[in-house]
């Protein structure tokens, strides 16, 4: 059992002032005020910081000392929020494909949501990065699912599931999964993995993306991205480590940890 959420404070964080219920209007609001508000973001596994997955870790860092974090941090957070209201919700591990080819065999690093709702089953997500899933799809396979940005859809793949997302047209997978809940122990290894592993994206590179309106904001490294449905990204690079933390600070909304090595790091970010 997970320990109880402070809920006040977490929808405090996310700017939600709606009644809560477990309904579906309430799945779908506090999922696009979620990532809408709290960004993805791996400065503490770039930083060479270890990534706690204790639910009061998670919360003194995204509620209270203004951060992100990437999938197990904003997907656990949010399991919690919606178990405190009564949904009924599991975790579920992937293994992500997104800019792989489809029969790439990638190892089990991503978590999403699984939320049964009055005799439906729900997929959230608000832990993908460039592509969070802003909406709550039906676990029903190859039909078009809108979201208030691109469509999404499931599509089989053997026994397994795979999520798309269509981007300029084209679907394309992000991740594969089946139905299985993993073990608590299977997501600690698995947060470890990627944030430690000398090759891991999150370790290596500085990674951020939000949502705003109508628009994804994406950060990797120093090109600053903005990408509005239907028009072509908007790609900014950034000059130097100042300008970084002024894009993470005031278009992703973070409060910057203060560590010593922060402003060498962010300096020495490639171009």
């Amino acid at each position: 059992m997970l320990p109880p959420i402070d809920l006040d404070a977490y929808l405090r964080r996310i700017d939600y002032r709606a009644t809560v219920a477990p309904d579906l209007p309430t799945l779908r609001g506090l999922v696009a005020a979620h990532a809408a508000t709290i960004p993805f973001e791996n400065l503490t596994p770039w930083l060479g910081l270890p990534v706690d997955l204790e639910l009061s870790a998670i919360e003194r860092k995204v509620l209270h000392d203004g951060r992100g974090g990437y999938c197990f941090e904003q997907n656990l957070l949010l399991q919690a929020a919606l178990r405190a209201i009564g949904f009924e919700v599991s975790a579920l591990i992937a293994r992500v494909l997104w800019r792989q080819t489809d029969d790439t065999m990638t190892a089990q690093t991503h978590m999403l949501l699984r939320v049964d709702l009055d005799g439906d089953t729900r997929l959230v997500d608000v832990g993908f990065g460039s592509q969070t899933l802003t909406g709550a799809l039906r676990l029903q396979a190859d039909i078009e699912q809108p979201t208030p940005l691109e469509p999404f859809r499931l599509v089989r793949m053997d026994s397994d599931w795979c999520m798309q997302s269509r981007v300029h047209g084209v679907w394309r997978p992000l991740y594969r999964f089946d139905l299985h809940t993993p073990h608590p122990i299977d997501l600690v290894v698995a947060n470890h993995y990627v944030s430690t592993y000398p090759g891991s994206r999150f370790t290596t590179h500085l990674v951020a993306a939000r949502i705003e309106g109508d628009r994804r904001l994406t950060l990797l490294d120093r090109e600053f991205t903005v990408r509005r449905l239907g028009n072509e990204p908007e790609h900014h690079s950034l000059r130097d480590g100042g300008e970084v933390r002024r894009v993470l600070e005031e278009r992703f909304g973070l409060r910057l940890p203060e560590h010593a090595d922060l402003g060498r790091r962010l300096d020495e970010l490639p171009g």
